[in-house]
């Protein structure tokens, strides 16, 4: 287990995570700061509403959301195998399988499954991988509502600009990380 990936907030806060092997999780730091900027208003903490952690690696930002918001229900999606065996011992350790589906799947097949139903989507492809980012962000446009919100995280040094149709709430670099954070315009 890597002791530098831990829940930030909320009830499992200081909860170690474990990783799986060749991950390149958001740190710490900067997943502080964009959980700082969700709960700045871009969802109600109180209601219920769906995520969508679309690379999830780990799992971190998606069990950060239940952590945070208990009304939360999270799907986790990722095409390695032992991705996803990670997410699933990291919510059977802190016992909260039933507010999580999760799902061996590349993320781009995935979009007409999940796309429409996600309020917020957390997309963080590998760094090595840009492309896949943003094919994914381009096949999601078209079957997200409007007012979905979408973190893309990237290398900052190969960062693409966000596709029409989205509007920009933030763009913020921490470190080798550029997060756009968009909101989907109305039709």
């Amino acid at each position: 287990m890597d002791s530098k990936l831990q829940i930030i907030s909320g009830r499992f806060h200081g909860r170690k995570l474990y990783l799986p092997r060749g991950a390149r999780p958001t740190q710490n730091r900067a997943r502080a700061a964009l959980f700082n900027i969700i709960a700045s208003g871009l969802v109600d903490a109180d209601a219920e509403f769906t995520v969508w952690d679309a690379f999830a690696g780990s799992g971190a930002f998606g069990i950060e959301c239940l952590s945070r918001y208990p009304n939360a229900r999270v799907i986790f999606t990722d095409i390695a195998p032992e991705s996803i065996k990670t997410v699933r011992r990291n919510l059977a350790a802190l016992d909260i399988g039933n507010s999580a589906t999760t799902e061996q799947i590349d993320a781009t097949m995935a979009v007409k499954r999940y796309g429409a139903t996600a309020d917020l989507i957390f997309v963080d492809a590998p760094y090595d991988a840009a492309d896949v980012g943003a094919a994914f962000v381009r096949a999601v446009t078209r079957r997200v509502r409007p007012g979905t919100i979408l973190i893309w995280e990237q290398e900052a040094v190969n960062a693409v600009s966000a596709p029409d149709g989205w509007d920009i709430l933030r763009d913020k670099t921490y470190g080798r990380a550029r997060f756009l954070i968009l909101r989907r315009g109305g039709e």
